[in-house]
């Protein structure tokens, strides 16, 4: 994957219906008229994606207050997802994308640099979508630990 399959300002963010923890259908669409931060992650579980996950819920209060909702999306299968967020307590959707289609399409699946070697993977991403369904920020390669409080800076949250 290059640079250019990655999504930049402006463009429209790719429509997608995904699975959530419980199994219950989840499409952008369903958000139209709102500000969405969607970020994805690549395993629910592990120690940089807890760390993410409860940055977002412990911040979600103040984003929703700002007018922000927040979707999470992973290659896991919603078993996974469900066990995750019960674990953490995490109190916002989390998607599941197990064939990678979405992380594809937001260019958030491809190469990446893992401990010096080339791999393909899930790049942690995040964007803001707009309420008409526009990239408003895009960002690759986000580190799990102080990237929520970033965020918040950068949006003025």
């Amino acid at each position: 994957m290059t640079e250019n399959n990655r999504l930049s300002p402006g463009d429209n963010a790719p429509a997608f219906t995904l699975p959530d923890a419980d199994g219950k259908p989840v499409s952008l669409a369903d958000y139209t008229g709102q500000k969405v931060i969607v970020y994805f992650y690549p395993a629910a579980g592990t120690p940089g994606c807890t760390k993410q996950a409860c940055d977002f819920r412990d911040n979600l209060s103040d984003l929703n207050g700002a007018g922000l909702t927040v979707l999470g999306i992973s290659p896991d299968k919603p078993e996974k997802l469900a066990k995750f967020r019960d674990t953490e307590d995490i109190s916002f959707p989390l998607l599941s994308d197990p064939e990678k289609s979405t992380l594809a399409e937001w260019g958030a699946f491809g190469e990446k640099k893992l401990y010096g070697k080339t791999v393909q993977g899930v790049i942690r991403s995040t964007f803001l979508v707009d309420e008409h369904g526009k990239i408003e920020v895009a960002q690759y390669n986000v580190k799990a630990t102080g990237h929520v409080a970033k965020l918040r800076r950068d949006l003025a949250v």
